[in-house]
């Protein structure tokens, strides 16, 4: 069984209770201070008017935002269930959830015998396929392209290994844990698009490029993030 760093999706849960809720509470702030400014008289006509408004956007902000709440819980739900998975690998391998590179906080960072991967995890129900270079769903280009996104966290890794010393590559993974690519494992340029248990088939078959030394150095540098 792999070895384990950190707890998978707890990134998700912050940014996403924080990214989908701060309007909320912005709304809620101005409701009680209009209704304050209402109760004692000052300019109520204005004031009672800004209270209703602030009213309609709490009621808005509330759906919308437990909306996006639920939207990072699941892609949290995902990192999760990927763990799980990337928990079968033999003993020599080590798995960092929300593993943190300057701006990013990648989902995975896999370091073992085959080299070290960053691996973005998507839990999308909707059918995905590869075409010209770029990942669709349902059809349709995502707000956040996933091809683009592992790129970025794979050279944010590289450079905060190097900062360390360590020289070696960071090959950047897209990995769908619901299953939905429909090609089950592509080549995307330099970013490897799977589905999850081909992604983890096809990470047992790979050749060995790194001695055990090297990998039981690249992990000390990782947990004591002197990066």
């Amino acid at each position: 069984m792999a070895v384990q760093h950190g707890m998978p999706g707890e990134w998700a849960k912050v940014r996403g209770t924080v990214r989908s809720l701060w309007p909320l509470g912005i709304c809620l702030v101005c409701l009680g201070a209009f209704a304050a400014a209402t109760a004692l008289g000052r300019r109520p006509e204005i004031f009672g008017a800004l209270f209703a408004a602030s009213a309609i956007a709490v009621a808005f902000w509330w759906r919308r935002g437990l909306l996006r709440v639920e939207s990072f819980f699941k892609g949290a739900r995902g990192e999760e269930a990927m763990a799980g998975l990337l928990a079968r690998l033999p003993d020599d391998w080590h798995v960092f959830h929300d593993f943190e590179a300057g701006v990013h906080h990648v989902d995975h960072v896999l370091v073992g015998p085959a080299g070290v991967f960053a691996v973005e995890t998507k839990n999308w129900r909707d059918p995905v396929r590869l075409e010209s270079g770029e990942l669709l769903v349902g059809g349709h280009v995502p707000n956040h392209p996933p091809i683009a996104q592992a790129t970025a966290e794979a050279k944010a890794v590289k450079a905060a290994l190097a900062r360390a010393g360590w020289t070696g590559e960071v090959s950047p993974v897209v990995c769908f844990v619901s299953g939905t690519f429909g090609d089950g494992l592509a080549q995307a340029g330099k970013v490897l698009v799977a589905n999850a248990e081909a992604f983890m088939k096809w990470l047992g078959e790979r050749p060995a490029v790194h001695a055990p030394g090297e990998c039981t150095r690249l992990v000390q540098l990782m947990e004591t993030r002197d990066l």
